[in-house]
């Protein structure tokens, strides 16, 4: 693969170290963030909104996503400590009036199914809308955090899970990785997409790596950075024939 300096491929698309057009049919796995990637927010600031502290988590999350807090895991718990006593009928009123998929995800998915990849959804976000939005798009695989409830309310704490502690960059980079291997890929064979700080591990470690709409230290590092228009751009440049 020729190794060339970023150019725009194509207006709000703009490609870095690889030589265009790729065969989407040359990798075998996608994983793909959720939050301001899959979908068009961020989760826990909506919950956030229930609870009338949205601005508090929203500027955590924003300095999180930026790559400002070195911790992830720490600013993860600190959001969700503020989220005490949110009803479960909250969030579900996030899924019914707040959650959309972000444009063209339903038709990346479609053609990465058809090409014969698998697909992965690993999200520093929670599985209460992690597994609607699997449910919805039909995807193989995913990986996030389990908000813990009691008496129908969130009790401000994470459930720990028997595969790992907080799903942060470098538990995304593993999934990604530990999911290949269950397919018998080789990296190199998966496409990353993600829009955040967190999310740079696992794009470091996948064979093309794909921003979109993303912060500014992701967009740099991504093979592919979508500035413009839905996620199905990516078959601008992995051809789904």
């Amino acid at each position: 693969m020729s190794m060339l300096p970023p150019s725009e491929f194509a207006p709000g698309l703009t490609v870095q170290r690889i030589a265009p057009p790729l065969k989407l049919s040359d990798f075998g796995l996608i994983a793909f963030d959720m939050d301001s990637t899959l979908i068009n927010i961020e989760c826990v600031d909506e919950i956030a909104d229930a609870a009338g502290r949205k601005a508090e988590v929203a500027a955590i999350t924003e300095a999180a996503m930026r790559g400002e807090i070195a911790d992830y895991k720490d600013s993860l718990r600190r959001r969700v400590a503020l989220l005490k006593g949110v009803p479960v009928a909250a969030m579900q009123q996030v899924i019914d009036r707040r959650l959309q998929l972000n444009p063209g995800a339903e038709t990346l998915v479609q053609a990465c199914r058809a090409a014969g990849l698998k697909t992965l959804l690993v999200s520093g976000g929670f599985t209460f809308f992690s597994d609607h939005v699997r449910d919805r798009l039909g995807l193989d695989f995913t990986r996030s955090n389990v908000l813990e409830v009691a008496d129908g309310a969130l009790t401000g704490r994470l459930v720990d899970q028997h595969w790992g502690d907080i799903c942060d960059g470098e538990e995304k980079r593993k999934m990604l990785l530990a999911t290949c291997a269950q397919l018998g890929l080789a990296p190199s064979r998966a496409i990353a997409m993600g829009d955040g700080a967190n999310d740079l591990p696992m794009m470091g470690a996948a064979g093309l790596s794909v921003a979109y709409h993303a912060k500014p230290a992701v967009r740099a590092q991504a093979m592919v950075s979508i500035e413009q228009g839905g996620l199905d751009r990516l078959l601008e440049v992995a051809s789904p024939g």
